[in-house]
């Protein structure tokens, strides 16, 4: 996955609590396991007007022009600022998915749910978790202003305002370790490679009995 270190990004507001991941990436879009092409589909029943389904063209579909995400002023945004409890729900990967797809690389909140909080971090994602009046000042600013950006910063582990202003956050050592060099579960893995194959030789080596397709090989 993508290493995550600093974020400056158009900020796109999403006004509500508890947003749960059926909203962020409907059922019907969970048949596919790729990780990959949710984007198009991220809110897909708040930021359209019809109904979607798997692999339609979304080019032609009918925006609702209340929602957010079809509005101008956030196009590209890169950073998602909700209220709390959000990602609750269902255990679903694919919200995940859906907001990386999209173009998402962080997420600001009062509070996330677990599942969703965990899954983040697998998937390059950066839940930042800040206290409710804060959220409240950032939603006003992004409200005043068209094209609001905030920095995300992961190594100093700080949120930044256009003015300035320096909010802390804090993330797990290990988490923080895996998002600043891109690293999920495989990529932690393959960092132990040489060993595995050592000891993968070792094993055919010591019993070859074991493994009748590859003891030839090593002999």
């Amino acid at each position: 996955m993508d290493k995550f270190t600093t974020v400056d990004g158009v900020v796109l507001p999403v006004d509500r609590a508890n947003i749960d991941t059926d909203a962020i990436i409907p059922k019907q879009f969970l048949k596919s396991v790729k990780r990959s092409g949710f984007g198009p589909n991220l809110f897909d029943e708040w930021r359209y007007l019809d109904h979607g389904e798997p692999g339609q063209d979304c080019s032609g579909r009918p925006l609702n022009p209340d929602f957010v995400l079809n509005q101008p002023r956030y196009a590209g945004a890169e950073v998602l600022l909700a209220r709390r409890n959000f990602g609750c729900g269902s255990s679903r990967e694919h919200a995940v998915w859906a907001l990386v797809g999209y173009g998402i690389r962080a997420v600001i909140a009062p509070s996330f749910a677990e599942i969703f909080y965990n899954n983040s971090f697998k998937n390059g994602l950066l839940p930042v978790t800040l206290p409710e009046d804060v959220i409240d000042r950032l939603f006003a600013e992004v409200a005043a202003t068209a094209g609001y950006r905030l920095t995300v910063d992961l190594e100093a582990l700080a949120v930044r305002t256009p003015s300035g202003e320096r909010f802390a956050f804090s993330i797990d050592a290990d988490r923080r370790h895996r998002l600043l060099n891109g690293l999920d579960d495989i990529g932690l893995t393959l960092q132990h490679a040489d060993a595995i194959s050592a000891y993968e030789a070792r094993r055919v080596a010591e019993a070859p009995w074991l493994f009748p397709d590859r003891a030839g090989a090593c002999s």
